[in-house]
């Protein structure tokens, strides 16, 4: 599953980025593998945005489809 197949409200956590470029663009942007997030919003055909401790960013669907993440279970 990719970032760009989340739902709004979803929590995850980053499982692999697929290249090193894409890679550095989302560390940039303080997104990591293992890092733990939530979707906050999803622009029809526009970007994700996604929340990460207090820091709100949007990502781009061609960036998020390229982001493996596995879904995080509510406890």
């Amino acid at each position: 599953m990719t970032l760009a197949d989340v739902k709004i409200g979803d929590k995850f956590t980053i499982l692999s980025i697929e290249n090193k470029d894409i890679s550095a663009q989302a560390y940039r942007l303080g997104i990591s593998e293992g890092a733990n997030i939530y979707c906050l919003e999803k622009i029809p055909k526009g970007p994700v945005i996604v929340k990460r401790s207090l820091q709100e960013i949007a990502i781009g669907r061609n960036l998020a489809k390229k982001i493996i993440i596995k879904m995080n279970k509510e406890v």
